[in-house]
């Protein structure tokens, strides 16, 4: 039959074995067209469907890992590569090796690219939930990233636990701020204050 190598090395115009995959896929098939074979028709690029393909999650909390997802793609490429994985074990409080950040990323990496869409993002998620998660990072990454805890209110629940965190983190500004606006009220309640003496001052010359 016909592979991928034998195109590549043979197809000059070819510039990624995922071209010449895809060609030799094309000949496959043609082949078996000719061949009398029947063969289920060609469809057009399958658009990935969170919903559909991880029906093991609920939309809340597939749109909570989908935030995760885009938080961390700071270079908002569609993808989270090593450094961005690597920011983000050490944001979530699992500072990772190189060697164990590249194993992280081939555990899932299923178009071999070296880095990760949102589709292997969600895998690992789901490889946590049934089990099957060999990597030690991806797997304290999975338990930080737990939105599944409070049942259907997770996604709720887990974002409340981020802004609680961050609140916790700025109190000192939050403090601040309070300190200001008691001044500020103070200060408004001492000119009505102010403004209401005078009015009966007013009244009492008038009388």
């Amino acid at each position: 039959g016909i592979n991928a190598e034998y195109m590549g090395r043979f197809t000059p115009g070819l510039n990624s074995m995922s071209e010449a995959d895809e060609l030799a896929n094309k000949l496959a098939r043609r082949s078996k067209i000719n061949e009398g074979e029947e063969v289920e028709a060609a469809s057009a690029p399958k658009i990935f469907n969170p919903y559909t393909e991880f029906p093991e999650f609920t939309r809340k909390e597939i749109k909570a890992y989908e935030q995760q997802f885009k938080l961390y793609d700071t270079s908002k490429d569609g993808f989270i590569d090593l450094m961005e994985l690597k920011y983000m074990m050490e944001k979530l409080g699992h500072p990772q090796t190189h060697v164990a950040l590249k194993e992280m990323i081939k555990e899932v990496d299923e178009d071999f690219d070296g880095q990760v869409n949102f589709r292997e993002f969600m895998l690992i998620f789901s490889k946590a939930k049934n089990g099957t998660l060999k990597s030690a990072g991806l797997t304290a990454l999975a338990k930080t990233i737990d939105v599944s805890e409070a049942g259907v209110g997770g996604a709720k629940g887990f974002f409340e636990a981020i802004a609680a965190k961050q609140s916790e983190s700025n109190k000192f500004e939050n403090e601040i701020k309070q300190e200001q606006e008691e001044k500020k009220k103070a200060a408004e309640d001492a000119k009505k204050r102010k403004e209401e003496f005078k009015s009966k001052i007013a009244g009492f010359a008038s009388s």
